[in-house]
């Protein structure tokens, strides 16, 4: 892998308090003052090379770099006559399209900070609360949606805040963005790109909510472009080859906004907007995108590594088309269970009879988001890597792992209009408190890396006493039991523990031939049971009561996000799922045991 990755080369210095400090030896290069202006260099390099394409009618429509830039000088331009500037935001309501790359790119260029808002709280949730509560903290200027009757509820619901839409309906007031983009830029707008310094900001990303109320985390441009700066070191493959990416994760997070949008546009790459999505019913949309336009590089998330495996499996012409000119797959947002990753590697050497990397990365929306990489070969599936070019990762003990803790160029001045809570994320000497904890792959070696050990504010202590890594046996038991799309683990003051757990349908088809019929709020098959029941007396053989589950349940209700129990991106909020759900936790824990609970046999 030496042609496509840097060679790993960390540095450590150990602080009185038993802290560890590691950094990469490298240091990190120059970076542009922001992603725009690299998107003005490439559009001046080569303005007709495709920048962002999406399906419409079932054909590829395209904009060239060169016709972004002018497209985003002319929202920017309009923007600013609106009265928006880097006090006044811009509001996002929409998904990932064409319409919303321009409009966040004008946004940008102008110095608008921009705001993209995760569509499931326009379009999923019934009462808007979450976008209610955006928009009266960060007071945006205008909010822009593509559709206006789809989006039509949810900017009624944010009241007299002025509206852009790219087809307009009877149902909302709205400037047309088609007139939008026939505004002349001039002189306010240069005057407005040349005042952005690295520390303006950028973005408002609101966090997803997985461990605590969501969050305003300021993006600045110093942020964004000097992240990118790290990747490419670490990558330097970047730079021998334009990438080419179809990607559906949404631009309202981090991971799909910040990491895959502008890797793309730093190294003059080509964005293929994907519209499927990692479940049953869209996953098909994802599988022929990827069977029409080959990517370089390939993102994902481990639920939809889940929903994809399977595919290429089943259909190895598919597979050959997926994995014909891939130079390497990334998996983030969460650990990829250890199975999942060995199947892709198998797969992609049979198929291609040559080795292709699977990856990853660690970070968060506070970092812009990479903050380590495994560039390099590893065996251990919950690798994140070592610290990039710039990053400072602080490893401070917790129990029998490190909690992580980070400063650099990549990290956050804080969060919007919270002070109380930008002072608490922030250790003494300035280090950006995660939340996460990890554990050296090699002790003796400190370029083998990190590995992943669970978010600390889910681990728990059973009433025995016994510390319970969550993260540690969730990954155990999704890598063994490739059924399950996702797990709660349970346990808290208890005496052991047990699991709640949801279907990959598409696995649970393969084994039992037939979708399981639900009975209310659980599934219960027999077979299905019976196969659980071996794999967790499999795993419990060999396991202490801090990783023994001796329990599990199948849910038949999906998570919900207006309860807060899930992201749109699929992320599961673990204590949210307990609280909403204890009487199912109390099946789990019943004498006798109710018969839908699965126990290990």
């Amino acid at each position: 892998m030496s042609e496509l990755f840097a060679s790993p080369d960390v540095s450590r210095r150990d602080g009185p308090d038993g802290s560890v400090v590691l950094t990469a030896r490298a240091e990190l290069g120059d970076y542009p003052v922001s992603v725009v202006h690299a998107l003005r260099r490439w559009a001046d390099v080569d303005p007709g090379h495709p920048l962002v394409a999406r399906r419409v009618e079932g054909e590829w429509a395209t904009r060239g770099y060169g016709e972004v830039v002018s497209a985003a000088n002319a929202v920017g331009q309009a923007l600013l006559d609106r009265g928006l500037g880097p006090e006044r935001p811009l509001l996002i309501l929409s998904g990932n399209s064409l319409e919303h790359f321009v409009v966040s790119f004008g946004a940008l260029t102008a110095g608008v900070p921009v705001i993209p808002v995760s569509v499931a709280y326009s379009l999923l949730s019934k009462d808007h609360a979450r976008i209610k509560e955006i928009a009266l903290l960060a007071k945006p200027g205008a909010v822009f949606a593509d559709d206006a009757a789809k989006f039509a509820p949810a900017l009624r619901a944010l009241g007299d805040i002025p509206a852009i839409v790219s087809v307009p309906s009877s149902e909302v007031d709205g400037d047309e963005l088609g007139t939008v983009l026939r505004t002349e830029p001039g002189e306010e707008l240069e005057r407005a790109f040349r005042a952005l310094t690295p520390d303006s900001i950028a973005k408002i990303l609101f966090t997803s909510g997985s461990t605590g109320s969501p969050k305003g985390v300021l993006n600045t441009h110093r942020m964004l472009s000097s992240n990118q700066q790290s990747i490419r070191q670490a990558w330097p493959f970047l730079g021998r080859s334009r990438p080419v990416l179809v990607d559906w994760l949404p631009w309202s997070h981090t991971f799909g906004g910040n990491h895959n949008v502008n890797l793309v546009v730093t190294n003059g790459g080509t964005l293929y907007v994907d519209d499927g999505r990692p479940s049953p019913d869209l996953v098909g949309t994802t599988i022929a995108n990827l069977a029409d336009v080959r990517p370089t590089v390939y993102f994902n998330v481990p639920a939809g590594w889940a929903q994809l495996v399977p595919a290429l499996e089943n259909d190895r012409e598919f597979a050959a088309r997926f994995f014909s000119r891939l130079d390497l797959m990334f998996s983030a947002g969460a650990a990829l269970p250890a199975t999942l990753r060995t199947r892709l590697g198998t797969l992609a050497s049979e198929v291609t009879g040559k080795p292709i990397p699977v990856t990853g990365s660690w970070g968060t929306t506070e970092t812009a988001p990479a903050v380590t990489s495994a560039h390099y070969d590893f065996a251990d599936a919950r690798c994140l890597g070592v610290p990039l070019p710039g990053a400072e990762v602080k490893l401070v003990p917790d129990q029998d792992a490190y909690e992580i803790r980070v400063r650099g160029p990549m990290v956050t001045p804080g969060y919007l209009g919270r002070q109380d809570l930008t002072d608490a994320a922030f250790d003494e000497d300035g280090f950006y408190r995660a939340g996460d904890a990890v554990a050296f792959a090699d002790p003796g070696d400190l370029d083998a890396g990190l590995v992943f050990r669970g978010r600390i504010a889910e681990d728990f202590k059973l009433s025995t006493g016994t510390f319970v890594r969550v993260g540690a046996v969730r990954t155990t038991l999704l890598s063994a039991a490739r059924v399950l799309a996702d797990v709660v683990v349970v346990g808290e003051d208890r005496a052991q523990v047990c699991a709640l757990a949801w279907l990959n349908q598409a696995e649970t088809v393969v084994l039992l031939g037939e979708e399981p019929a639900d009975t209310g709020d659980v599934v219960a098959h027999p077979a299905l049971a019976a196969h659980l029941a071996r794999i967790l007396a499999e795993l419990n053989r060999s396991a202490g009561s801090a990783s023994r589950i001796e329990r599990l349940l199948v849910l038949a209700r999906k998570p919900d996000l207006d309860a807060g129990e899930i992201t749109d991106k699929g992320y599961v909020n673990q204590r949210k799922v307990l609280a909403n759900r204890a009487r199912l936790v109390g099946r789990l824990y019943a004498d006798p045991l109710p018969p839908e609970v699965v126990t290990a046999s």
